[in-house]
C-alpha cells in the first residue's frame, strides 16, 4: 500500500483520543490562515490528513497459542523497524535482575502508527519516568540518554519483561495510560509517542527471538520471542 493510499484508509480508521485536540487544532489554524490568502487551505488541509494519518489507531488482531504454551508469546509493543536485536546487561534504571536480558529495539518513524501495545499478558510492577536528551531514536545512545519511561510486567507465565517508550529527535511527549498494579492483555493499548521515535523491550535471555534484525513490526500482531521455544543464540539478519 503506497503512502496516498494509506492516507485514504486513515481516514476511516479510529483515532487515538489524544490526537483530536491537534486534529482540531490543525483545522482551525488551516480556516484561519486560508481566509487571509486562500492558497494556505490547500497546505492547512494537507497538514490536517498528515495530522489524522498520524494519529490513527488501526483494529489489530493479536495473535495467541492454544493449550499449555497460551501466553507465552510476546508480541510486539509498536509499529516499525527492528534496528537492534542483542543480549546486554541492563542498567539498573530498567528494574530487572542482574544477569543476561535479550533486548529487541524497535525505531517508528513519523509514518508509522505510534500506538504502543502491551507485549504480553500480565501486572505492571515497575514504573520510572526519566527526562532526557532528544537524540535520533534510532542511534545506540538514545536507549541511556533520551527522554523514556520504563515498563516492568510480571506475565501470566510467571515471567518478568520491560518495555521502554523512548522519545526521539521529533517526539516530545511520551503517553502511558497504565501504572503499577495494572492488568494488561496482550495487544491491549498502553500508551502513545508523539512523533519519531522508539521502543525498547527486554525479556530473558532462554526466549527464542522470532523476528530479524530490518524487519518491520505491527503492533499487537508481530510475534517478537516464544517463551515455549528457547534459544542460545540470538537471531540477527
Amino acid at each position: 500500500m503506497n503512502i496516498v493510499d494509506s492516507i485514504k484508509t486513515s481516514i476511516f480508521t479510529p483515532i487515538h483520543p489524544a490526537g483530536f485536540p491537534f486534529i482540531a487544532l490543525f483545522f482551525i489554524l488551516t480556516i484561519i490562515i486560508g481566509w487571509f490568502w486562500a492558497p494556505l487551505y490547500f497546505i492547512g488541509i494537507t497538514l490536517t490528513i498528515w495530522c489524522i494519518y498520524f494519529f490513527r489507531n488501526p483494529t489489530r488482531i493479536t495473535p495467541v497459542l492454544s493449550g499449555s504454551n497460551v501466553n507465552n508469546l510476546i508480541i510486539s509493543p509498536a509499529d516499525g523497524k527492528v534496528i537492534e536485536i542483542s543480549e546486554i546487561n541492563p542498567n539498573e534504571e530498567i528494574g530487572l535482575p542482574e544477569g543476561k536480558w535479550k533486548r529487541v529495539c524497535i525505531f517508528m518513524n513519523v509514518f508509522d502508527v505510534h500506538v504502543n501495545r502491551s507485549p504480553m499478558l500480565g501486572q505492571i510492577t515497575y514504573k520510572k519516568y526519566i527526562p532526557g536528551s532528544f537524540f535520533n531514536a534510532s542511534l545506540d545512545k538514545a536507549s541511556d540518554e533520551n527522554e523514556r519511561l520504563i515498563l516492568n510486567m510480571d506475565t501470566e507465565n510467571g515471567n518478568k519483561i520491560a518495555f521502554v517508550q523512548i522519545a526521539g529527535l521529533v517526539a516530545r511527549r511520551i503517553i502511558c495510560d497504565v501504572d503499577i498494579g495494572n492488568s494488561l492483555k496482550a495487544g491491549e493499548i498502553f500508551g502513545l509517542i508523539r512523533f519519531g521515535s522508539r521502543v525498547d523491550i527486554y525479556f530473558p535471555s532462554n526466549v527464542s527471538v522470532m523476528i530479524l534484525k530490518g524487519q518491520k513490526t505491527i503492533a499487537g500482531e508481530t510475534i517478537i520471542g516464544d517463551f515455549s521455544k528457547s534459544s542460545k543464540s540470538v537471531r540477527e539478519k
